[in-house]
């Protein structure tokens, strides 16, 4: 019996450790950002310095070929609306109805939803122009932040999320599956500079607010779920007749 005891005392710390390690990486990713995105307001809007940007587009430059932009371009069109809608309707439509997860079902438009809010949100506030010499054709709408960046955080983030709380999925293939999401998301937001649609700053910020705006989301609805099942679990039976 006092082994016994003792076990599930071991657990239960190892458990709780477990927690606060994950609280304090959240944090600290969470703060890493909004003060990366802090320092980007500060250099770009109030010190107008351009030179990490010109530096970034001088880099990419050597980079350009035929091959090298065909495949930028497909890696920009993986966060775009034309994929990411379809793409989060099919994650609904497939936690709904085939996995029968409510929750997720309802995570996946309420992130996208407000990521996209919150993206033009803050476009329309900072006003920033595109850059001048698109590499193929001029991207429409405001520079900063990159939606690009911004929702693809949001989306494959959500993702990663996810992969990373299956039960079902091994250590190793998570940590293949969210080491190629990871990869994606660093690509879609190069393929922005690289096609000069965006400045360097743009893709960091907009990596900034989707990181932040993703974890904060998660954050809410984990709230609402755990009080909506403690609601039903309070709930009394029904009477019989």
């Amino acid at each position: 019996m006092i082994k016994l005891v003792k076990t599930r005392v071991k657990q239960f710390w190892a458990i709780l450790t477990l927690l606060s390690i994950e609280l304090i990486i959240v944090l600290v990713v969470f703060f890493s950002a909004l003060i990366a995105f802090m320092f980007l307001i500060k250099m770009v809007f109030l010190e107008n310095k351009t030179v990490f940007d010109m530096r970034a587009f001088s880099l990419m430059s050597r980079l350009v070929s035929d091959m090298n932009t065909d495949v930028m371009q497909f890696f920009s069109f993986l966060g775009t609306h034309y994929f990411l809608i379809p793409a989060n309707l099919v994650l609904v439509f497939y936690f709904l109805f085939i996995r029968k997860h409510r929750w997720y079902s309802i995570r996946v438009p309420v992130i996208a939803l407000s990521s996209m809010l919150m993206m033009f949100l803050l476009k329309t506030f900072f006003q920033r122009p595109r850059p001048l010499m698109p590499l193929l054709e001029q991207a429409k709408g405001l520079s900063f932040p990159s939606g690009h960046a911004t929702m693809s955080c949001s989306f494959y983030g959500l993702l990663i999320y996810m992969v990373y709380r299956s039960r079902s999925t091994s250590p190793i293939a998570k940590f293949l599956i969210i080491s190629c999401l990871v990869v994606l998301i660093i690509s879609i937001g190069v393929s922005r500079v690289y096609l000069r649609v965006h400045y360097a700053s743009d893709v960091i910020a907009g990596f900034c607010v989707g990181i932040m705006w993703l974890m904060l989301s998660i954050w809410i609805l984990n709230k609402i779920e755990l009080y909506s099942k403690r609601n039903v679990i309070a709930l009394p039976p029904t009477a019989t007749n």
